[in-house]
């Protein structure tokens, strides 16, 4: 059988490792040029590929495509292929196929990585046999090739959950639902919405689904739609008949019994964003049995992402704070919101339709200067020129933290939170998170 991988990246090249090894003819085609450490591993493992240009002849005759999630649904030879009946899937779909161990995935516009290494540290502190991997990490497809673990803990975009066919969870998590990637949805958040919730569409009755019960978009979406799988909600707001939920800052989960967890103040991750984050994983380990006490440890002693509220260092007493991971304006609200000083405030990169609308309540109260980090900032510069009284234009993270330097003050915050995709002037959000950082130190 012929497998075409499409993108020769992480899930791509992981997809070609596994689809070789349970036999599959492989062919990887790539447009771009694929990088050294990706050209190095297909060769050393003799898979076929191409860089530079997608051959038609040798991807038409392929009898299954794995679509690498950086490729969009509306590129030519995508089409092509589903006009011709081929079936196109994602790494996810593929993957899974090859596995007996049990999944949790994780989905959401913001909190899906801190969930995902938190879910993982917990089972990993139960001493449970545990990968973790999806679009944090390394590739599924490549950790079910070298070991098949017992759990497999997977951050999962919507792009990733767009190519799956039978793809089922039997823990799906949704973290929260806004705006984001609408250049990859016809600008309509109703398909961005429907992609999120595909993680449900393949689960049983056997099966959970755990979600934000604050969530409008969320609730308006189960309301109209038949979910098969156990809904166990989580919420900062309510008590819930079955789910987590809070009584004076203390984290109770209602399942079989009620158990108390631990108090908010307790966990490592602050912020009522992370206290989510935490009830969501909390939620996901108690329904795989983990011991409640080995639950409240792990959310004590956790160490967050990096690029995600990372602080880098603090001079002068200004503490410069790497939030590179925001790229949406959703998750730079919740950066804002966690700010307790002056911030200086650095934004800007590939806008995806982002509305910063939401932002203004935060920008009047904690922001007293904008740096923008991106080629085009007119409707940043547009949105918040009456409210703040210092917008400067950089065009590089050591250009722009030298202007943060000279501005700030002892006891101020300057904070990197971009709301926006980073391609115009970085490889991607990690690559901008690491020159900021670079920038930082070397003040």
């Amino acid at each position: 059988m012929k497998l075409v991988i499409l993108g020769a990246g992480e899930s791509g090249v992981g997809t070609a490792i596994l689809g070789k090894q349970k036999g599959y003819n492989v062919f990887v085609s790539d447009k771009g040029i694929i990088a050294k450490k990706y050209k190095k591993v297909l060769l050393n493992n003799n898979i076929s590929f191409e860089e530079g240009n997608h051959t038609e002849v040798k991807i038409f005759d392929a009898d299954l495509v794995m679509k690498s999630p950086g490729i969009p649904d509306s590129v030519n030879v995508v089409r092509a292929l589903r006009e011709k009946g081929i079936l196109v899937i994602s790494e996810i779909e593929f993957a899974a196929k090859f596995t007996n161990g049990v999944i949790v995935g994780i989905t959401g516009s913001n909190g899906k990585t801190t969930t995902t290494m938190l879910v993982n540290n917990i089972l990993k502190k139960a001493k449970l046999n545990v990968s973790m991997g999806g679009n944090i990490g390394n590739s599924f497809a490549q950790q079910v090739a070298e070991k098949d673990s017992a759990f497999h803990v997977l951050e999962l975009s919507s792009f990733q959950l767009d190519g799956i066919e039978d793809f089922a969870p039997h823990i799906a998590i949704i973290t929260n639902i806004t705006p984001d990637h609408l250049d990859r949805y016809d600008y309509q958040f109703e398909n961005y919405i429907n992609s999120k919730f595909r993680i449900t569409k393949n689960q049983t009755e056997d099966d959970f689904l755990i979600y934000d019960a604050d969530d409008e978009v969320i609730l308006d979406w189960l309301k109209r739609n038949k979910v098969k799988a156990t809904l166990v909600p989580f919420s900062l707001k309510k008590e819930v008949e079955k789910g987590v939920y809070l009584k004076e800052d203390t984290i109770i989960i209602k399942y079989k019994i009620e158990d108390t967890i631990m108090k908010t103040s307790n966990l490592a991750l602050k912020g009522k964003h992370n206290t989510k984050n935490a009830m969501a994983a909390a939620m996901a380990a108690s329904i795989l049995k983990v011991r409640k006490d080995l639950i409240r440890e792990s959310l004590e002693d956790f160490e967050g992402a990096e690029h995600r509220l990372e602080k880098v260092l603090t001079i002068n007493g200004v503490d410069y704070i790497n939030d590179s991971k925001a790229t949406n304006v959703n998750a730079t609200f919740y950066a804002l919101d966690s700010m307790q000083s002056p911030t200086l405030w650095i934004v800007g990169g590939v806008d995806k339709g982002n509305d910063y609308l939401d932002l203004m309540p935060l920008v009047r109260e904690k922001v007293k200067a904008i740096i923008c980090l991106g080629v085009d900032n007119r409707k940043i510069v547009e949105t918040f020129y009456n409210v703040v009284d210092l917008i400067v234009e950089t065009a590089g993270a050591e250009e722009a933290v030298k202007v943060a330097y000279k501005i700030a003050e002892k006891g101020d915050n300057v904070l990197l939170s971009p709301a926006c995709a980073s391609f115009d002037l970085f490889e991607n959000y990690e690559d901008r998170g690491n020159k900021f950082k670079q920038a930082v130190r070397e003040l």
